[in-house]
């Protein structure tokens, strides 16, 4: 895979690759493993939970019409605004890409583009509920920027750190070209993406930097955009004029390529930034163009001349955002600094409107005011007088821009720095803060998180719900007191890139964690049964979709929710997986309190099938349709059919031996073995029924019977009711102590917990070695415990005599 490099300053993570990015054979390799996560929200869903990357506006045609932006986060979700003078709502969420969305553009009057680091486009109808109406793949990497031409509605151009560039006609790109392909498009179309006319359209081929072609998967209906090739290195920035006939790019490379999109065909190349070019604007025409860099600079460029005309050093670090009036007459800058600028592009007189607490992402002036996106998951809309500009002008305050980089850095060192034209914005459209800090706390069952507002909260991720709201304290106090001596394998992961809790599920490993039915305080279960953890949890995501799967069927649920026997389903090659059918658990649907996930916040699943990609939907929004071609096969073996695949060190091997000086028999021979999940309690019971019928002796294979775990009948430590012939009072209740490196164990620690806290922790061995004793209860009289331990023949000399 390529090299990644982060850039990280400001709390800013700024991804860089390296070389070409076309998709290696090792990549391949690796994608080839289709996996399941889901991801977790703790409030509704009107809200961004991470940092917003692209807006866009859009004008009713009507003058008392409804506004609309539209914003694309970072939490991988765009989200529509309806616009009153002082307040947003949120009316819609567009939920399908799997990464973060990274642009987005309106092409025509109702079509939404997008673009993700997932490598797709996605499409959309503006004004619908939000589902997706098509994918397009073409990209092998992160796509980066979009660009739209304003006049030719059907235009639009994407660009990503693969070094590629494509120019697409969105008609033709969603629309089949005959009913000959129907048969095509039921075989590649991911039904998961948006209604049943939607299409997902997978590529033909990927052109890399190097002007190679490489084969890939048969695109739907054979449309192919086209290329516009010659960059090569990453791609951040994209600009086209209105009527869709000049295009220009930026980079990695520090130039501005300018274009013909109709053929691909290179125009021009326009050097002079010193570092990446991070933005770009065209007027109407085509003839001028802004460029923003991470050299802090902003040029006007003069496509007729081929040169630049002005530098505008107004800004101390990197440029990241421009927008301009619609007579390209001022430009508004924002970037790393955290500033928003205005600037006079004739005169070169300048202001400093406003300033953030994070860095710019993003603008979109809207009549007389910007909207201003930050890599916090919120939105401000500040003044800015767009149809007049020169109104804030008479406010004072401005300067003049220099031409050189360092006359800001100058400037601002020497104390001299501006005053912001704007103290508050007009209104924010609020976010939830980000989660930036998380740890999977030893019983892996629970999530530590802390967000970027300082507030540490509690997770359960087999409920996807948040169990604790410690507010503002220390993260790293919190999780010592939480700290519990207990070993369970880790059966999942954690990350927080999108700004939530992404839990990811991968086979085999996440089929390792059992635990028994009476610590997950389950009713109704014998308290001896194994649950998978994972089973259990893929009962409770996928249990919408179970019902919905069983209506579709015309099947009727039994109370119990006896699951559908895995006839129904298309039959799937299994010969070349490890399967096993888990014995210990029920053929059952039914999901436990512990794996119930919560409706008013439900996750959702991001995962892929045999056909048509990944993709995100929520799952109380899977309809029953999704089958092989969505899920992941091993996902519904388990789910459907019971079928988990083979799993190593399940066992725990062990040997039990009386404590040192014992008069007592060694009651076992060899090594034991148990499921490392069993509790020390259960090897106290053990002792005690060999105690009773010294006779019964391990099975050959050194496995316990009849068997640690399975159903042999509970008795609490020191219950001594294993005589017959004497009333409850009169029994003998000796107790009994497991030890192990000379320390007394607790009766509720289980294998793995002495091996990983007692064993390795102290001796640094993983031979687990434990020793058991008696201690006599004194409350027991005298006559009960001779009755008891004189007649038992483990205490009986080669003579027969007994002996205490």
């Amino acid at each position: 895979m390529q090299n990644v490099f982060l850039e990280i300053k400001y709390g800013v993570t700024a991804m860089h690759r390296v070389g070409s990015a076309g998709n290696n054979g090792n990549s391949n390799r690796l994608r080839k493993e289709k996996k399941l996560r889901y991801v977790l929200r703790d409030t509704d869903d009107t809200k961004h939970c991470a940092g917003i990357n692209c807006l866009a506006v859009l004008k009713s045609s009507v003058s008392d019409g409804c506004n609309y932006l539209f914003s694309g986060s970072r939490d991988g979700t765009l989200k529509r605004w309806a616009l009153d003078e002082d307040a947003a709502t949120c009316s819609a969420t567009f939920e399908s890409h799997v990464d973060w969305v990274n642009d987005t553009v309106i092409a025509g009057d109702t079509t939404l583009v997008s673009c993700s680091s997932d490598t797709t486009l996605k499409t959309w109808n503006c004004f619908s509920d939000g589902t997706c109406t098509s994918t397009l793949r073409q990209h092998s990497d992160y796509v980066t920027c979009l660009a739209a031409a304003e006049k030719n509605t059907n235009v639009v151009a994407s660009g990503g750190l693969g070094g590629e560039v494509f120019v697409w006609d969105i008609e033709a790109a969603v629309t089949p070209l005959s009913k000959s392909s129907d048969v095509m498009e039921d075989d590649c179309s991911n039904g998961i993406n948006g209604s049943a006319n939607s299409l997902s359209i997978s590529s033909l081929r990927t052109i890399s930097s190097s002007n190679s072609i490489a084969a890939h998967t048969t695109q739907c209906h054979g449309y192919v955009p086209i290329a516009a090739k010659g960059h090569k290195e990453s791609v951040y920035a994209l600009a086209m004029n209105d009527s869709g006939s000049l295009l220009v790019s930026g980079g990695t490379e520090k130039v501005v390529r300018v274009w013909d999109p109709r053929t691909g065909s290179k125009t021009m190349k326009l050097r002079g930034h010193t570092d990446n070019i991070r933005a770009l604007l065209l007027d109407s025409t085509g003839r001028y163009c802004l460029s923003g860099s991470s050299d802090s600079m902003i040029r006007l460029w003069d496509l007729g001349q081929q040169r630049c005309v002005h530098s505008y050093a107004v800004h101390t670090d990197s440029v990241w955002a421009l927008a301009s009036t619609p007579t390209f007459s001022h430009v508004y800058s924002g970037g790393r600094d955290l500033s928003l600028y205005l600037s006079d592009l004739t005169t070169r007189e300048s202001l400093l409107l406003c300033t953030k607490e994070h860095p710019i992402l993003q603008l979109a002036l809207h009549d007389d005011s910007i909207w201003v996106a930050t890599t916090d998951s919120s939105v401000d809309r500040w003044p800015a007088e767009g149809r007049n500009p020169q109104k804030v002008f008479q406010r004072g305050g401005s300067f003049l821009a220099g031409n050189l980089s360092f006359s800001r850095a100058r400037v601002s060192l020497e104390g001299s720095a501006p005053t912001p034209v704007y103290k508050e914005p007009i209104f924010t459209i609020p976010g939830t803060p980000a989660i930036v800090q998380h740890e999977i706390l030893n019983n892996k069952r629970h999530v530590l998180t802390k967000d970027s507002a300082g507030s540490v909260k509690l997770w359960e991720i087999t409920r996807g719900v948040v169990i604790e709201d410690y507010g503002q304290v220390s993260f790293d106090e919190k999780k010592e007191q939480l700290f519990e001596m207990v070993s369970i394998p880790a059966w999942f992961t954690v990350d927080t890139r999108l700004g939530s809790l992404s839990v990811h599920l991968d086979t085999p490993q996440c089929f390792y964690a059992e635990m028994y039915s009476a610590d997950l305080n389950i009713i109704g279960k014998p308290e001896d049964d194994k649950l998978n953890l994972a089973r259990e949890t893929f009962k409770g995501l996928l249990a919408h979709w179970m019902t919905k799967r069983r209506q579709r069927l015309g099947s009727q649920a039994s109370v119990n929710g006896n699951v559908l026997s895995g006839k129904d389903i298309n039959s799937r090659s299994i010969a070349n997986s490890r399967i096993e059918v888990d014995g210990n658990a029920e053929n059952d649907s039914m999901v436990y309190p512990s794996f119930e996930f919560s409706t008013v916040s439900p996750p959702s699943i991001i995962t892929e099938g045999s056909q048509g990609g990944p993709w995100r939907k929520k799952i109380t929004e899977l309809d029953g349709t999704e089958d092989e071609k969505d899920f992941p096969g091993w996902v519904l073996d388990c789910v459907l059919c019971n079928k988990l695949p083979s799993r190593d060190n399940t066992k725990c091997s062990f040997y039990l031996h009386p404590c040192e000086g014992s008069a007592v028999q060694i009651l076992t021979q060899g090594k034991l073995s148990a499921p490392r999940i069993l509790r020390i309690h259960k090897v106290v019971n053990y002792v005690i029924e060999k105690l009773e019928k010294p006779s019964d002796n391990a099975n050959s294979d050194g496995t316990f019977s009849p068997g640690l775990g399975g159903r042999l009948q509970h008795s609490a430590v020191g219950d001594g009711s294993f005589r017959s012939g004497l009333k409850p009072w009169q029994k003998p209740r000796p107790s009994i102590e497991i030890l192990c490196n000379n320390q007394v164990l607790s009766p509720d620690m289980s294998l793995a917990t002495v091996r990983a806290y007692v064993i390795l922790l102290t001796s640094g061995s993983r031979l687990v070695s434990l020793y058991w004793r008696i201690v006599i209860n004194v409350s027991i009289s005298t006559d009960a415990i001779v009755n008891f331990w004189f007649g038992h023949p483990c205490f009986c000399n080669t003579s027969g005599k007994k002996r205490l």
